[in-house]
């Protein structure tokens, strides 16, 4: 199946099969290693700390309530 996406890293708009870009989501190796390196420099920060209560409940997902909201 073909692949649609934007590489986070340099924002170009790429199509293809996952092979055609064995660094998923980034286009290249280069732009994986810029992202990396953003992070190893503190230049990416998390903003606020999780808290229990996030870690407990898992991820959001669009449209239902997190599970301790649920009836």
């Amino acid at each position: 199946p073909t692949v649609r996406f934007n590489c986070p890293t340099c924002r170009r708009a790429l199509e293809g099969t996952r092979a055609d870009f064995p660094a998923l989501p980034f286009c290249s190796v280069r732009c994986r290693s810029a992202d990396l390196g953003s992070w190893l420099n503190e230049s990416f920060r998390i903003s606020t700390p999780a808290s229990d209560e996030d870690l407990d409940s898992g991820m959001p997902t669009t449209g239902s309530p997190p599970p301790s909201e649920k009836n």
